[in-house]
């Protein structure tokens, strides 16, 4: 019995079985032409699942609207054969014996201005509804297309962040937008679907970036998601260990939970060395876990080269794992 084995055990969350404690992070792997996922991307994801990761979230799916983004490899989640895709892609890895939620993305002010269909850095007016409605649209195209969760991005300076980042929303006006969207998706979900809300202290742009400075600020965030609809909070965060307020050992994830009582999320460095698995940040990782500091444990970057990354942690086979390396990123199998 390795250390990993503890946690690639069967666990509920938000009333989802999984059969495993880690999670699949979403990564951008721009695989999918038009949009549509190919049955490469259904492969791509059913090895990771059939290797003992027990929720698959997507690369960040782009919503139903022109504006979400410009890079036209990025899958979306609209109707048609996008849809017809993502189908195949949640019934691969179900055949696995794995869960699969799709991650609703839009860029926001980050979003390159292709063509005329583009969002303003300064939405208004109609702007707010007309997103609302594409958000809810994907919400729906995703359950017929057999996802088991839904996770909405309202991290790493992408447009729901920017209205909860005060760098990019210095005046704090429409700070419910985020809220509203949650509130939007969840109507258009079954109540026995969980949905999942990502958030980050750090931008990709600026990894010093805070939306809050204290627990209590950063209460007001999320209670506004838990009360919109929110069934678990996944907290990206660079370096799981880091605390994320002086005064505490806690990290953002255990202060989610804390602050909300919601299941959380954890993410951040986790196995990017080889021997990561035999560490005492692998056992670090455990224990905050046995303690409830968190419910989940998401794997990213690792999981490019190390498809079977659970599987041989488990397994104790520490030989055929490999330290990441940015070369990594460019693998797709």
């Amino acid at each position: 019995m390795t250390t990993a084995t503890a946690l690639v055990e069967p666990v509920t969350v938000a009333g989802l079985p999984l059969n495993s404690q880690f999670v699949m992070a979403p990564m951008t792997r721009e695989r999918s032409p038009h949009g549509v996922p190919t049955p490469e991307v259904a492969a791509y994801y059913r090895r990771r699942a059939e290797n003992g990761v027990g929720l698959i979230i997507t690369e960040g799916v782009l919503v139903d609207h022109p504006s979400a983004g410009h890079q036209p490899a990025v899958p979306r989640l609209t109707a048609g054969a996008a849809e017809a895709g993502w189908r195949h892609v949640t019934s691969e890895v179900h055949a696995a014996g794995g869960r699969i939620a799709a991650q609703l993305w839009h860029l926001g002010s980050r979003r390159e201005p292709a063509g005329t269909a583009w969002t303003p850095q300064t939405m208004s007016g109609p702007d707010f509804d007309t997103l609302i409605r594409a958000y809810a649209e994907s919400a729906r195209v995703a359950v017929r297309a057999g996802f088991d969760a839904v996770e909405v991005h309202a991290a790493h300076g992408y447009l729901l962040d920017e209205f909860l980042w005060p760098v990019t929303n210095p005046s704090r006006r429409h700070l419910s937008f985020p809220a509203d969207v949650i509130r939007a998706v969840r109507a258009e979900i079954p109540a026995c679907t969980p949905l999942i809300v990502r958030f980050s202290q750090f931008k990709e742009r600026d990894y010093s970036a805070r939306i809050a400075s204290t627990p209590a600020e950063l209460g007001v965030s999320l209670e506004g998601f838990r009360q919109a609809g929110a069934d678990v909070l996944h907290a990206s965060q660079r370096r799981f260990w880091e605390p994320a307020f002086a005064g505490s050992d806690r990290n953002l994830a255990g202060w989610a939970k804390h602050l909300t009582g919601l299941p959380s999320i954890t993410v951040g460095s986790i196995g990017l060395t080889r021997d990561f698995a035999t560490s005492d940040r692998m056992r670090e990782l455990v224990d905050r876990r046995t303690s409830g500091e968190y419910d989940l444990i998401a794997l990213g970057r690792v999981l490019l080269g190390n498809p079977s990354w659970v599987s041989l942690a488990d397994a104790g086979r520490f030989d055929e794992l490999r330290d990441y390396h940015k070369t990594d990123e460019e693998l797709y199998f």
